[in-house]
């Protein structure tokens, strides 16, 4: 297993007309912004050979922010996202179904990806072992998904521990586990032996997304809940996705959307194989 300390491939070559942290921002809340552009980046160097599979594709921004061409097919279990994602056009098929049990024959994608998504699933090993079954002998499989960092870097629970307030600080760990809905942050390791299980090889892995920058999302649980309100009215996060609206916004935020890989890194970019 390789893991990167140096520049990812993906970002090599930063698009120069697409910046993906106002892309981004104009539409979500801040602190999703911020990690959204930081992984959107990522894949602009990846070779993602048709057909492509999403895995886990929500509401289809992500994809239709970050590929310049629809994604050959996208999955998901939930209805409201799926439909979302229909408006968008960012995928040329959608499918609403369960990623454990794939409506896809055997060796059909060339590649697949999934985006912050496999952390919330349960029974993940399922959902990666039919992904190794979907896709062809040799196609990469590229994912993303927070480690261990993502809780120990926390800032809120540090300034409880500081205060030696240790039990109130466990508790608010887990309580921003479950909001954020984490039931996976491990480290590289034990997706590896995942991974191995069902049929990958791990090529090349990086931590990225800063504890700083993580104290940015974590603080913009509470800080952006202004914009639940518009988000239930008028089912828009931003009103006036204006840069005279969002600059300051944009100026607080960018200083933490690096794309450099991070050995203290509170998220980790898997590239994969099927073996």
């Amino acid at each position: 297993m390789n893991n990167a300390l140096g520049l990812p491939p993906a970002s090599a070559a930063l698009k120069d007309d697409k910046d993906f942290l106002w892309l981004n921002l104009r539409d979500l809340p801040y602190f999703r912004a911020l990690l959204r552009s930081v992984e959107a980046n990522f894949y602009q160097n990846l070779d993602l050979p048709a057909p492509q599979l999403d895995i886990g594709c929500g509401d289809g921004h992500f994809a239709s922010v970050t590929f310049d061409r629809p994604i050959d097919v996208g999955i998901d279990p939930w209805s409201g996202p799926i439909r979302k994602a229909a408006r968008l056009g960012a995928y040329r098929r959608l499918v609403l179904g369960d990623a454990g049990k794939m409506p896809f024959p055997n060796n059909f994608f060339g590649s697949a990806l999934s985006n912050s998504v496999l952390e919330h699933i349960p029974h993940v090993e399922q959902v990666l072992s039919e992904a190794n079954r979907v896709l062809r002998s040799g196609a990469p499989f590229v994912f993303c998904v927070p480690n261990p960092a993502y809780y120990t870097e926390l800032d809120i629970s540090a300034r409880l521990r500081r205060l030696k307030l240790h039990g109130l600080a466990e508790a608010y760990t887990r309580w921003f586990g479950r909001i954020s809905r984490t039931v996976h942050a491990d480290p590289p390791d034990v997706w590896q032996g995942r991974l191995e299980t069902a049929g990958f090889q791990i090529e090349l892995w990086w931590h990225y997304f800063s504890p700083q920058a993580l104290h940015v999302l974590e603080w913009g649980h509470y800080f952006g809940l202004p914009t639940l309100l518009p988000h239930f009215l008028f089912r828009r996060w931003i009103l006036v996705p204006t840069h005279w609206n969002l600059a300051l916004t944009e100026r607080l935020v960018r200083p933490y959307a690096s794309t450099k890989p991070d050995p203290r890194g509170t998220y980790t970019f898997f590239i994969a194989k099927k073996i």
